[in-house]
């Protein structure tokens, strides 16, 4: 059960209606018609003038239908640029054609929208991995559209599979299928596919092992009107996903057998959801004989599933909360899709995890693929690196934590988990960047330098929870075996000497030293150490200069020297 959702609403709307949409066809009207209803869109945009032109009418007539004098509360255009430039629209929602998601996404992330996209993220795991870093070091909340884990009875289904009543998983099977709508933009793996695989890591809780496909492109050659893919987990556990344009009749089940019992999800039913407790015997301990019981139909909330998905959006915007089905959710499906289709183009060949594309460990984790990682490096799930970054041998980048751009991660480095990493830093060998620690922008960390997080550790005591946080601001340098005691702050600019143990804040530009770390002098911008006159320095190096003011800060007189 979403909550929360109507003071969110209540809220949103009396922010002048601050939503926009991307999208008016097949799918995109299902969408316009909730946001318009809940009184929530402030501007919708089309690429064809005649979506516009027709929606720009229907909408006048309503009004002029229910008597209304006003304009006609929502806004119509052709340009997303303009939508962008609204600085009411604070969300965007993106149903457009799947091969235009990733350039849209990036412009309203890099235009500070949140946003919500349909499925698939992107048309490839490098171009998803760069959307959901971006998102992440932008603030923004990134949906995608995976629209069955919002349907009551996939959600009641999920407490059935928690709960332990259908017992260990043993294997799922999916069937979406239907004649026509027919694509020739995507084959029916990318435009039916998602929906199931979405679910099935949902419930499984991993990700494949190895992904092996199939399928027939009768229609169009090298567009498949049809595909299975088999997903293969590391308990042995299997899933298979059937999809096809090609069908007679229109089937949209997924069945899960569990050690315990079996539960249907039928959508074209009126029940949607069965449960069928049959066991298995084995009569003299050698032969196993089904112990057939009466189906039950499980009861579960309702609702139009699309509807619910806007509104945990809503909730998500509101509250700044992850959403269920977020960038890295949506990357996860889109990896076994990349790893599906390298399947189906080389024969059926499974596709491990080794192999899920062409740019290997980088589409694994969320790196750009501009990024250097060496193949003795470790790399998490839902690690975000910016491009131009490298990874040098043996590091290990825990789940959750953001690299920047343009950055050079030595040997032997550990950063996270969830730890941040701004643009253009240089962590030499041998460094630990924990929990709770962030790098501003151009930070150097120099060989074996330490970063705690825990104040007074025991090996014998958990203290996780006293974690406390260390800010490096931007510029700042620490030397060589420097450790860092937790819940500090280092300046903009400063330099922290070789050996030093710092143990209280150091302000911008200060030089700190020694055991236990004191100041001992200033630094300019480019490194070089500063020679005091009074209150005022200059820099023999770069010609920067500086005035101390009377609360001991150092302040630049004029522009950067680098």
């Amino acid at each position: 059960m979403i909550t929360g959702f109507k003071a969110a609403a209540k809220d949103i709307t009396n922010d002048n209606k601050c939503l926009g949409l991307a999208g008016l066809g097949y799918w995109g009207r299902n969408i316009y018609r909730n946001l318009s209803g809940m009184g929530l869109l402030r501007t919708a945009c089309d690429f064809d003038p005649d979506v516009i032109a027709a929606y720009r009418s229907k909408a006048a007539a309503a009004l002029t239908a229910e008597g209304e004098t006003d304009p006609v509360p929502v806004r119509f255009t052709a340009s997303f640029e303009e939508l962008l430039r609204d600085p009411e629209i604070k969300a965007v929602v993106i149903a457009t054609p799947a091969a235009t998601h990733y350039e849209l996404v990036k412009k309203a992330i890099a235009a500070g929208k949140d946003v919500f996209v349909e499925k698939p993220l992107a048309l490839t795991a490098a171009e998803g991995a760069e959307l959901v870093g971006l998102a992440e070091r932008g603030q923004r909340v990134l949906m995608v559209g995976h629209i069955l884990q919002y349907h009551p009875a996939v959600m009641k289904l999920r407490e059935l599979v928690q709960s332990g009543e259908i017992g260990k998983i043993q294997y799922i099977y999916s069937n979406r299928l239907n004649i026509g709508r027919f694509r020739t933009e995507e084959n029916i793996l990318w435009s039916f596919a998602p929906h199931d695989i979405s679910v099935i890591l949902m419930l499984v809780g991993e990700e494949p092992v190895h992904v092996s496909a199939s399928g027939g492109d009768y229609l169009n050659k090298h567009v498949y009107d049809t595909t299975m893919t088999t997903l293969s987990f590391r308990d042995g556990m299997k899933g298979h996903v059937f999809v096809s344009w090609l069908h007679p009749f229109k089937e949209q089940k997924l069945v899960i057998v569990g050690s315990k019992a079996m539960v249907v999800f039928d959508d074209v039913s009126a029940e949607k959801l069965f449960l069928y407790p049959h066991t298995i015997a084995w009569q003299n301990g050698k032969i196993p004989v089904a112990m057939k019981a009466e189906c039950r139909i499980i009861p579960h909330d309702t609702g139009e599933p699309l509807k619910r998905e806007l509104e945990h959006f809503i909730e998500c915007i509101d509250r700044r909360e992850t959403p269920r089905t977020d960038g890295h959710e949506g990357l996860r499906v889109l990896r076994v899709l990349e790893r599906a289709q390298l399947s189906i183009e080389n024969g059926g060949s499974p596709a491990g995890q080794e192999a899920a594309g062409a740019q290997g460990v980088k589409e694994l984790c969320n790196a750009s693929p501009a990024v250097m990682i060496h193949e003795s490096a470790y790399i998490d799930e839902g690690v975000a690196i910016g491009e131009g970054s490298k990874v040098w041998h043996f590091s290990h980048i825990l789940g959750g934590s953001v690299i920047g751009r343009d950055c050079t991660i030595g040997q032997n480095v550990v950063i996270g988990p969830r730890s941040r990493v701004g643009d253009r830093c240089k962590i030499q060998n041998n460094v630990s960047v924990y929990q709770g620690v962030t790098l501003e922008n151009d930070v150097f960390c120099g060989p074996s330098c330490v970063f705690t997080n825990v104040y007074n550790p025991r090996a014998f005591i958990e203290r996780k929870n006293e974690f406390r946080s260390t800010l490096v601001k931007k510029g700042a340098t620490i030397g060589a075996n420097a450790t860092i005691v937790c819940g500090v702050t280092i300046g903009e600019y400063a330099f922290i000497g070789a050996g030093a143990v710092v143990k209280s804040d150091v302000a911008a530009h200060a030089v700190v030293a020694g055991v236990p770390g004191r100041q001992i002098g200033w630094a300019c911008r480019c490194g070089t150490t500063l020679r005091l006159e009074s209150a005022d320095a200059s820099c023999g190096y770069c010609g920067n200069s500086y005035t101390l003011t009377e609360g001991n800060k150092l302040l630049p007189e004029k522009g950067d020297c680098i």
